[in-house]
């Protein structure tokens, strides 16, 4: 039997992708979830998946954890700027434990993209080419989820407000690109970069009207410059750094960086993707 792991499966991707490979038919015995902290865990050992503790930053552990697996899922790690040298403790260790594919996380259009986060994912690209292992790339676009803080903003002021101007943006929910890694994990040979983007194309005022229909209650969009959005964000409580990687993120969508016509997502999971009013409507409710 294939043995497969996911890496930060206890985490909002990577629980979803131990679902979806259940969901796939693949035993839960079959299945390890890689975590760094068993009390998190305590529903994936009931549900029959093995358990094994290892951080991005220990190797040893990495291992250890990845010993007898076939095929990993490698989520990328959360720690932004950190990112690089822990998915490389995470390669070396597949390498050492003779993992036979690996399956990664990747960013939208990550060879040509204008995003800052390209620069991680792109490098971590290039050091499972180095690897000499099977990889497949999951090039993932924008989450749908990561506009519920700002629908939540918004429905308190009753303005969504953005500098993407009417740049377009494919995104999909979360388990959508759960549940296309579940499927290129037991599916993929090797070789393959899906560019995985949503079915919806929707700019700043599509999301605004998105909110609207999903709660009732009237939200428009305002456009800002990327300076006076990131101010606007500093102004919130979101800390300078990150509230100008958001603002630039936004000058990235009038760019076309989160929109994409591939279709690869959507052939991946066998229909379309969901919706961005249903995700509002389920999150909101």
């Amino acid at each position: 039997m294939t043995t497969y792991a996911v890496t930060g499966a206890t985490g909002a991707l990577g629980g979803l992708a131990v679902d979806a490979l259940i969901d796939r038919g693949v035993a839960p015995a079959d299945i390890v979830a890689v975590v760094r902290n068993t009390a998190k865990a305590q529903s994936l050992q009931s549900a029959g998946v093995t358990v094994r503790v290892a951080d991005y930053t220990d190797p040893a552990a990495l291992q250890t954890a990845l010993t007898g697996v076939d095929r990993l899922l490698l989520v990328s790690s959360s720690e932004v700027g950190q990112r690089l040298p822990q998915h490389r403790n995470v390669i070396d260790a597949a390498v050492t434990a003779g993992v036979g594919l690996i399956a990664y996380t990747s960013l939208l259009r990550a060879d040509s993209t204008p995003l800052a986060l390209r620069e991680e994912h792109l490098g971590t690209e290039k050091a499972l080419a180095a690897s000499g292992i099977p990889t497949v790339l999951l090039r993932n676009g924008w989450y749908w989820e990561n506009f519920l803080s700002g629908a939540q903003a918004a429905l308190e002021s009753g303005v969504l407000y953005g500098a993407g101007g009417d740049g377009k943006i494919a995104g999909a929910a979360r388990a959508d690109y759960a549940g296309a890694a579940a499927a290129a994990l037991v599916t993929a040979t090797g070789g393959e970069v899906y560019e995985l983007a949503g079915s919806e194309h929707l700019d700043y005022a599509a999301i605004a009207a998105a909110i609207t229909e999903a709660t009732g209650t009237a939200v428009a969009y305002q456009n800002l410059t990327e300076a006076d959005y990131a101010a606007a964000l500093e102004k919130s409580g979101i800390p300078a750094q990150f509230a100008g990687f958001l603002a630039g993120t936004d000058t990235g969508i009038t760019q076309g960086a989160l929109d994409s016509e591939s279709t690869a997502l959507q052939t991946l999971l066998g229909r379309p993707s969901t919706p961005l009013v249903e995700v509002l409507r389920t999150a909101l409710a």
